[in-house]
């Protein structure tokens, strides 16, 4: 994913944005980051499947509610943009291709 790339490049640690993309829920993060990481794949899932329980739960990990308004529009764009480009048949352009297992070609 070209996500991981600008991750790889904002935290400096390439083996916690490997373990990120296999599987987060044992990438050692911790309990606060897992619970928003939580809320983002259920966006990415189904988000009508969201209740106000999901909100509560990210407020008792201590998210304000403008830390959930911004969760939410970062989660919903990027889906957008990622839809969008798996929809239009984008390729990667030349500086990404070949990153984390994407063609080259």
């Amino acid at each position: 994913m070209v996500h991981g790339a600008s991750l790889r490049g904002e935290l400096n640690d390439n083996a916690l944005v490997g373990a990120l993309g296999e599987e987060y829920q044992s990438a050692g993060l911790d309990a606060r980051t897992k619970v928003l990481l939580e809320y983002a794949e259920q966006i990415t899932r189904d988000a009508t499947k969201l209740t106000n329980a999901d909100i509560d739960r990210l407020r008792r990990a201590g998210f304000s509610d403008k830390d959930i308004l911004e969760a939410t529009q970062i989660a919903a764009y990027f889906n957008d943009v990622d839809r969008l480009a798996d929809a239009l048949g984008v390729e990667l352009e030349e500086a990404f291709q070949g990153l984390e297992g994407q063609p080259t070609g």
